[in-house]
């Protein structure tokens, strides 16, 4: 199969002349997708999908399940871009920790925040469609702080960018020109917007991400965007009623193929290996989404089960042991903050859930104590 899913004009940076590719509007043409080459896929990921939404019924808080699931899609997202922060870092930051790799952790949040701006706007009667605005918004916050200062956060890109290689005359791939950047971004909300019954919506959020990162309308941050807007489609869409699962993880573990994938569609016109290898991926994460969910749904109930079953327990460890889950890492202040309690009653609490093995101390201090719930940690980490 042949097809063209762009042009290249000449544009300059830097004083040399390149080869920009401006992608043609979706969806791709001359010929239309191939609906045999993703129907069966499709059909797989969606199950997976309804799979993993029914699945999260096993815990008796989905937001237990959002908590983690949320952090989860933020760190590896983040990872992708070479972020270093890992997902203790972000309990310890939470749980009020110091930690060394500040930045990094700082980037992780930001996401955090771009995607709780979108996740709120979608969500509000009077907050915005997904549209160009909504995702300036979430670049501004998602660039909040040290590393985005000139990096014109919020604001797309006025100068021209390139990826790969050490100057623009040797670069992998040169996106759209500057001038291009508002009127492709257009065509894209159009296309989100737009009733394409012959489409399913996976097929078409696996063609607004790969169109997203073509055009890479920012100067930084277009990939960690591009991932958040699949999250916002998956639930504007009806496909995932909350963000219980973490694509940016099966992004990652193939992270070669996934720009290889990005790269044949420009060179050449290949969306149907594209989508293929995203319908694959999406089945592949929500099914490792609901593996994580039922082991953690295990541990929470045998953990619980033992509480129960202890004579000294009362109800503030109760009450501290359903806190775990959206509180891993904690000191007895912090526990005490969140049980508004006295101190000694929190301590108590602590020390309960201590000697039956569910929380662990890890400074070996008498005082100013940090405690784990490192089991359920380790779940969510593998």
């Amino acid at each position: 199969m042949t097809r063209t899913a762009g042009e290249y004009i000449v544009s300059s940076t830097l004083g040399e002349p390149v080869q920009a590719f401006v992608p043609f509007p979706l969806p791709p043409v001359n010929p239309a997708l191939d609906p045999a080459s993703y129907q069966t896929l499709n059909r797989e990921a969606e199950l997976a999908l309804a799979r993993l939404a029914g699945v999260s019924g096993l815990v008796p808080s989905v937001e237990w399940l959002l908590y983690s699931a949320i952090r989860k899609e933020a760190l590896l997202t983040s990872q992708i871009e070479g972020t270093q922060a890992t997902l203790t870092d972000l309990f310890d930051v939470e749980a009020g920790f110091s930690v060394t790799n500040t930045d990094d952790v700082e980037e992780v949040t930001n996401y955090l925040n771009a995607f709780r701006l979108v996740q709120e706007n979608l969500r509000s009667s009077s907050g915005l469609p997904i549209s160009v605005r909504l995702l300036c918004d979430a670049h501004r916050e998602l660039l909040n702080g040290a590393r985005g200062t000139g990096k014109q956060p919020g604001e797309l890109r006025r100068s021209q960018n390139w990826i790969g290689g050490t100057r623009p005359g040797n670069a992998v791939f040169v996106p759209p020109p500057p001038d291009h950047v508002a009127d492709l971004l257009a065509d894209l909300e159009r296309f989100i917007h737009s009733s394409s019954p012959e489409l399913p919506p996976l097929v078409r959020i696996a063609l607004v991400h790969a169109q997203f990162e073509t055009i890479h309308p920012f100067l930084d941050g277009n990939g960690r965007i591009g991932r958040l807007l699949i999250a916002a489609l998956l639930e504007n869409w009806g496909l995932l009623r909350e963000p219980l699962m973490y694509l940016s993880g099966y992004l990652k573990q193939h992270q070669m193929e996934y720009y290889r994938q990005l790269s044949i569609i420009r060179t050449e016109g290949n969306w149907e290996s594209w989508a293929s290898f995203f319908l694959e991926g999406v089945a592949s994460a929500a099914a490792e989404a609901e593996r994580s969910i039922i082991a953690i749904a295990s541990l929470v109930a045998e953990d619980r089960r033992r509480l129960l079953a202890a004579p000294k327990a009362g109800p503030v460890s109760y009450r501290l042991f359903e806190m775990l889950p959206m509180m891993p890492r904690f000191t007895v202040e912090h526990a005490r903050q969140a049980l508004d309690t006295t101190f000694p009653t929190a301590s108590a609490a602590v020390r309960m859930l201590e000697e039956l093995g569910i929380v662990a101390e890890m400074t070996g201090q008498k005082t100013k104590r940090s405690y784990s719930y490192a089991a359920y940690i380790e779940l969510l980490v593998q």
